[in-house]
């Protein structure tokens, strides 16, 4: 693919991460399984710490809404007399955190809950953050050029820091401005760039997007944000129509940023 241009009032970079700045599979197949095999160990180690008081009351009130919006849950019926109480509630968590990642749901305790698990996973070691290797050579070129660079993603704030706090590459997290996940709105919906657009300090316009999924390219061009679509392995195919429309890049080497030297 040849090389993209993005506009010369361009201030900065809004980068998402899986598909974008790290493998699909890094999160499907190392992060995610990591919460499943380790999921009950973590609540009853943790299940008395406040931290793990408040994901759990956080993930109850989740189940209230969706109760609330008669979306489905998962049915519990364990018998009483077999378990003790905090087996109890530790298995209705487990089966509900198991049933909200079946789902693909994004909510944010779910996404808080798992950004802990995640972040003792980090520290002891047996997950570092995956990035693929033009990213973080790029980040260094843009910021050299007087660019600023924000991550968003559905992943909580705190996951993100983990990521690049504990990144192959070592600790890169001095090398972002700031981070954004859904508590800044959903990323398919186009409120959520001019939030962000906002919250940066920018114009809309002043700002390009670079993700793997169209519907957010879509989402943030409709906020008026320039946007690049990035091609990686595993990313989900693109239409022939999507081709035609985006901006795409198969590596972040490809980015050219006109007017900053």
């Amino acid at each position: 693919m040849a090389t993209v241009s993005i506009p010369a009032n361009t201030s900065a970079l809004l980068l998402d991460i899986e598909g974008t700045t790290t493998p699909i599979t890094f999160v499907k197949d190392i992060l995610f399984p990591y919460i499943k095999e380790h999921l009950e160990d973590y609540l009853s180690t943790h299940w008395e710490e406040d931290e793990c008081k408040q994901d759990v009351h956080l993930l109850k009130k989740q189940i209230e809404e969706d109760m609330r919006q008669n979306r489905a849950c998962p049915v519990h019926a364990l018998d009483q007399t077999v378990h003790t109480d905090e087996e109890k509630a530790i298995r209705e968590v487990v089966d509900n955190v198991l049933w909200q990642m079946a789902a693909d749901r994004k909510s944010t305790a779910l996404k808080q809950f798992q950004g802990h698990m995640w972040r003792t996973a980090y520290a002891s070691g047996r997950i570092k953050g995956q990035v693929y290797q033009d990213v973080i050579p790029s980040i260094r070129r843009w910021r050299a050029q007087g660019l600023k660079v924000y991550i968003y993603s559905s992943g909580s704030v705190e996951a993100q820091k983990l990521l690049f706090g504990y990144s192959v590459e070592g600790d890169v997290l001095d090398l972002f401005d700031g981070h954004f996940d859904t508590n800044i709105g959903a990323k398919v919906e186009s409120k959520s760039y001019e939030n962000i657009a906002e919250r940066i300090g920018c114009r809309a316009e002043e700002i390009t997007f670079l993700t793997d999924v169209t519907r957010e390219a879509k989402a943030a061009e409709d906020a008026g944000v320039n946007v690049v679509v990035v091609v990686r392995p595993g990313n989900l195919e693109l239409t022939d129509e999507e081709r035609a429309h985006y901006n795409l890049i198969t590596s972040f080497n490809q980015l050219e940023v006109m007017g900053h030297a």
